[in-house]
């Protein structure tokens, strides 16, 4: 198919046609007033000439991150923008974790739910363009972008000053010279020691199920039935480790679902120690962290005594992050 569209709505639907697979020349997009994906050409609103402030909370699955960057946008007028890369796409709420609108606290979210997997992978010079978009829409009201999420090759594709998609900082040998970020960012990583996180995730997995997780995928694997390989939201933790017990004769067993369980709770751990060598990547990279240690307030979540994580959540995460955005606001508007 020759040439490609992409329109964005104001409820944050991303309308495709054409094929938006990557280019193999760099883009530059938010500098611009462009978008060069596969040779097409995006209309996006040009920029500013200065930066525009962005923050950006980091940190593994299960961290707290966009907690975190919802009690922070309630403190500083500010708007959380997705950069995981499964909750960008419709359905499988429970299984991708993705914030339920009434835990939002009225705080706007965006890029939730707005690519189909109908239209394949969102490429990440896709999700670029538009999450350059909307950075500069909501800082146009003079609201404070705040960007969360585990995906940090989406993080990386919309901060590089120039993006090249067949160049992956997280795999390449070579660490190429990287320059400034694109924005003027203050970056915050939320961490948690490996031993606890594990098993927060574990919990975490088995409170999907008490809240439907069986139900969703039953769903899911009706709508798409058998496959060797799922995209877009297919890619969810619990998909291909549930795909036998819901698609193949026999499967339906007690063993079979132990084992698919502990294989999500597995993949999941693992899932976390990747983004955290991604984020050490990044910070190798030149990019300065400052880095707030939740381990405490899970633990005392673990605990199970109500109300127990508030002290530590507060005095660990909540006042170092205030006190740097705070910070970090007043430098810009001096």
């Amino acid at each position: 198919m020759e040439g490609a569209t992409l329109c964005m709505s104001k409820s944050d639907e991303v309308f495709v046609s054409g094929d938006f697979s990557c280019s193999t020349e760099k883009c530059n997009c938010h500098h611009g007033s462009h978008a060069a994906i596969n040779g097409v050409v995006v209309d996006m609103p040009r920029t500013p000439v200065s930066k525009e402030r962005l923050v950006v909370v980091m940190g593994a699955t299960g961290t707290g991150k966009t907690k975190l960057a919802i009690e922070l946008s309630l403190r500083f007028l500010g708007e959380v923008i997705n950069s995981d890369k499964i909750q960008v796409y419709p359905g499988l709420d429970i299984a991708s974790n993705k914030i339920a609108p009434e835990k939002q606290r009225g705080v706007p979210h965006h890029l939730l739910d707005f690519y189909d997997s109908a239209s394949g992978e969102l490429p990440a010079a896709v999700y670029r363009a538009v999450a350059g978009y909307k950075i500069q829409e909501v800082s146009a009201r003079g609201r404070v972008p705040f960007l969360t999420g585990g995906s940090n090759s989406f993080v990386y594709a919309l901060l590089a000053d120039q993006f090249d998609p067949n160049y992956d900082p997280f795999v390449s040998e070579e660490m190429r010279e990287e320059g400034a970020p694109q924005y003027d960012c203050l970056f915050i990583w939320v961490h948690v020691d490996a031993k606890v996180l594990a098993e927060h995730l574990a919990r975490r997995v088995d409170e999907m199920v008490q809240e439907g997780l069986m139900d969703e995928l039953g769903d899911f694997f009706m709508k798409e039935g058998a496959k060797e390989k799922y995209v877009g939201i297919g890619k969810t933790i619990g998909v291909s480790e549930f795909r036998a017990y819901f698609t193949e004769k026999g499967m339906r067993t007690r063993p079979v679902y132990e084992a698919a369980l502990a294989a999500m709770k597995e993949n999941t751990r693992l899932l976390s120690e990747i983004q955290i060598q991604k984020i050490k990547r990044l910070q190798s990279m030149g990019w300065p962290l400052l880095r707030v240690d939740a381990t405490a307030a899970v633990t005392a979540y673990l605990s199970g005594q109500e109300g127990a994580m508030a002290v530590p959540w507060q005095r660990d995460v909540i006042e170092p992050s205030t006190t740097a955005v705070a910070q970090f606001l007043e430098k810009r508007s001096n």
